[in-house]
């Protein structure tokens, strides 16, 4: 089995002049439940090369188990180092895509065509799109074959008003990431801030917040060896 993980390019928090990208823990926990259970897992961003990494993400309260495994792990800092393209890769040579978190995606995979176009092939191939925390905002533009918003009528998680609002991120972002699924007709659902929660629709799984990543990714792989058994 093979899973694309896209991350953000991103690294400017809006005009603050402070720094962002993806979060630590929504990658490297993801990615060592996939690649321990046998799963190959690629890695790409708009840009390619070293994804920026949330400087937030590194301080001592956001530090995990799967955190402290990356950073003893070179071969997988490597590889982080030497992400492809977006624009290289195709739906059809992949059985899933994740999208981790971190403030970067909602200035970028957003509103990147490339990432949005390779959402859209996944859909269309029945294939599972996976995304957490500020993950869910690379849904926003993603259109469903019937020329609606993806998220229109499915159920949905992502990252909360009031969590947003705990970073102290509300008036820095370019959108909440909770108001635009609803706006675009989600069916949205949280649990308290910060607690892990996992949503599934079909072939779509969204998680809410740090908490929800290993859980989004052990979702992802029940349903890749259900689809694999049938």
């Amino acid at each position: 089995m093979k899973v694309l993980f896209v991350l953000t390019s991103h690294d400017q928090l809006g005009d603050t002049g402070k720094k962002t990208g993806f979060w630590i823990e929504e990658f490297a926990a993801p990615y060592y439940t996939l690649a321990d259970a046998g799963v190959q897992v690629n890695l790409v961003s708009p840009k390619g090369g070293q994804p920026p990494i949330d400087p937030k993400s590194t301080e001592p309260d956001a530090q995990t188990e799967a955190t402290r495994r990356f950073y003893e792990d070179d071969d997988l800092q490597h590889k982080l180092s030497r992400t492809r393209k977006l624009s290289e890769v195709r739906a059809e040579d992949y059985d899933a895509v994740f999208y981790p978190g971190g403030h970067g995606p909602l200035w970028d995979l957003a509103n990147d065509r490339e990432s949005i176009r390779l959402i859209e092939e996944f859909t269309k191939q029945q294939k599972p799109v996976a995304a957490v925390c500020h993950g869910p905002a690379v849904l926003a533009e993603a259109k469903a074959p019937n020329g609606e918003p993806l998220v229109k009528g499915k159920k949905v998680a992502g990252f909360t008003n009031t969590e947003e609002e705990a970073v102290q991120l509300t008036n820095i972002v370019p959108f909440l990431v909770e108001d635009r699924l609803k706006e675009l007709g989600g069916d949205y659902s949280k649990a308290d801030d910060w607690q892990p929660y996992v949503v599934t629709d079909g072939l779509l799984i969204t998680g809410q917040n740090p908490a929800s990543s290993e859980p989004a990714a052990e979702t992802l792989l029940k349903l890749l060896k259900k689809e694999k058994a049938a």
